[in-house]
């Protein structure tokens, strides 16, 4: 994978959430370009066996770039753990589920909002120069343009989302009265290997493989008309070490969609995804879909303007959505049954 860092570029790392899906691949990929990282995550929906697979992948001596800390964002000490040394923060830790904020909103509250102040204010005392934070696609609502543009004005339906704009608001009046970079980046729906399929609000597509793969039917919530913009986790990652390193405005509370730029509605993820087991694995039925009512906070349509990401950053996402699928398909049936449990031995 491409990392997309500048030439000889080298930094000290914090990430945060870095056993959980997003924040292992930004692992993978700093220590694959010879960074230091220190990664912090309190094992709750991050894993050791992400850790283990990183470290699968990897040289011996990339993976020695790595120090890993348990604990949580709402931790003072750990944060501050965290931060030593460090020069760029990468901060991936949520709750990130739509329909378990609805259910916990204190929770989400708690760890979305005061876990990010708790980072951010643990950054600022070891005078990190630039901290770059997942956002959420989800700040815009049920939008009914076209493509959702960084300018509009937020919308949103769910506690999860109220937790991600309060994140911009905050994130840029730290920038004004601390000096460090903040720079939000508002994930579409981001898809890739190690995305859990078990846990119980596990996104649509690790979902709907774990169950087609077990022999189960796979629901739809709506009538399957529902557009979203689905982007490869390979994208993510460059998003966020652009973000991280290249050149910016010196506006405040930056924000950057983090998207594929493309929408397709959830029948057709079913049909490619359909097509792609047909093909790896014509041996497993594909079940027609259960259709059912939509649910609080799903949003019609989805959909990342890229202009702004491309002209100051320099983003262009190279993964289509099939090939996404055909990557995440292949590392699941790769790994499935082989996931060995317990803590990483470190």
């Amino acid at each position: 994978m491409k990392t997309h860092l500048p030439e000889e570029f080298h930094g000290a790392w914090a990430i945060t959430g870095v056993a959980g899906f997003i924040g292992s691949h930004l692992l993978q990929a700093l220590l694959s370009a010879n960074q230091s990282v220190t990664g912090l995550d309190n094992l709750t929906t991050g894993t050791a066996e992400n850790l283990r697979d990183v470290r699968k992948n990897v040289t011996p001596e990339a993976w020695a770039n790595f120090r890993f800390i348990e604990g949580d964002i709402r931790d003072p000490r750990a944060c501050g753990r965290l931060m030593e040394h460090a020069d760029i923060l990468l901060h991936q830790a949520a709750i990130t589920s739509v329909q378990k904020s609805i259910l916990e909103p204190e929770t989400t509250y708690e760890i979305n909002q005061t876990g990010f102040e708790q980072v951010l204010t643990a950054a600022k005392s070891a005078g990190i120069r630039r901290a770059i934070y997942a956002s959420s696609g989800s700040v815009y609502g049920d939008s009914k343009t076209p493509a959702q543009k960084e300018e509009q004005p937020g919308a949103p339906l769910s506690p999860y989302a109220s937790s991600k704009l309060s994140n911009e608001l905050y994130a840029c009046e730290f920038e004004q009265t601390s000096g460090i970079k903040t720079v939000g980046l508002r994930y579409f729906n981001i898809f890739g290997p190690r995305q859990r399929a078990t846990a119980p609000y596990a996104a649509v597509i690790p979902s709907w493989i774990s169950k087609i793969v077990c022999g189960e039917g796979i629901q739809i919530f709506g009538d399957g008309s529902a557009r979203r913009d689905f982007c490869y986790v390979g994208d993510a990652v460059q998003m966020n070490l652009l973000a991280a390193t290249a050149p910016l405005p010196e506006k405040a509370g930056l924000v950057f969609n983090t998207a594929s730029g493309c929408a397709i509605s959830v029948a057709e993820l079913y049909h490619l995804l359909r097509d792609h087991f047909q093909r790896l694995m014509p041996q497993i039925p594909v079940l027609p879909p259960d259709y059912q009512p939509n649910r609080p906070g799903d949003i019609e349509r989805s959909q990342g303007d890229l202009n702004m990401a491309r002209s100051i950053l320099g983003y262009h996402p190279v993964h289509s959505v099939s090939e996404g699928l055909a990557e995440t398909l292949k590392w699941f049936l790769r790994t499935t049954n082989t996931a060995s449990p317990g803590r990483l031995g470190i």
